[in-house]
């Protein structure tokens, strides 16, 4: 066991490998979530969107929660340790985590039918549920559009992975810090509409 548990990749694999065997004993005892029928695929797609936006909303959070607010306190001479080394590599599971959820979450959406319902908040069929996941569809754009095209390009200049002046350095530092805020703020929100869809309309 501490040979799996030793490396990330065994880790990760024997996670899934016990989700295929929980899903087979509980299909094989109850006759229900067959894998291959349409309601499995369709969970299927939820699924692999709850587990991509867990990673993309954990990172945010540790980023919000962690990072930047401990920053100050360390010390200079350890501060590229963080920099060159644990930012870059949290930062590519932090995009391409918002990347999944986005893809998935439209996925799941055309999948069961109410794409379209949802991206227009629900006015055309005033359904409460396509108002309330059209709410959080929206904010989780909006925050995968900051991360992408706001937060992404200045962290590459804060952190000095594409060259800029030390001014610039300082200034996409912010702007990174600024709207990575703003999709901590707009996560709340984004979660609430998210659950409130599937448990109470």
């Amino acid at each position: 066991m501490a040979s799996i548990l030793s490396n990330l990749r065994s880790t990760v694999i024997a996670g899934f490998v016990l989700t295929v065997v929980m899903v087979v004993i509980v299909a094989g005892a109850t006759g229900e979530g067959m894998p291959g029928d349409s309601a499995w695929i369709a969970f299927m797609w939820r699924w692999l969107h709850v587990l991509s936006a867990v990673m993309w909303i954990g990172l945010l959070w540790y980023f919000n929660f962690v990072q930047i607010p401990n920053m100050a306190k360390i010390p200079n001479d350890q501060k590229p340790a963080i920099g060159k080394v644990i930012a870059p590599a949290a930062l590519w599971w932090f995009r391409w985590a918002a990347m999944a959820t986005i893809v998935t979450g439209l996925l799941l959406a055309l999948g069961n039918g109410y794409l379209v319902q949802a991206m227009t908040l629900g006015l055309a069929d005033g359904v409460a549920q396509h108002t309330a996941i059209g709410i959080g569809m929206w904010l989780g754009i909006i925050m995968w559009f900051n991360v992408w095209f706001v937060i992404w390009p200045n962290q590459k200049k804060a952190l000095g992975i594409v060259e800029a002046e030390a001014e610039a350095k300082a200034a996409a530092a912010r702007t990174a810090m600024l709207f990575s805020r703003t999709n901590t703020m707009l996560s709340v929100p984004m979660l609430y509409a998210m659950v409130s869809a599937q448990n109470i309309y």
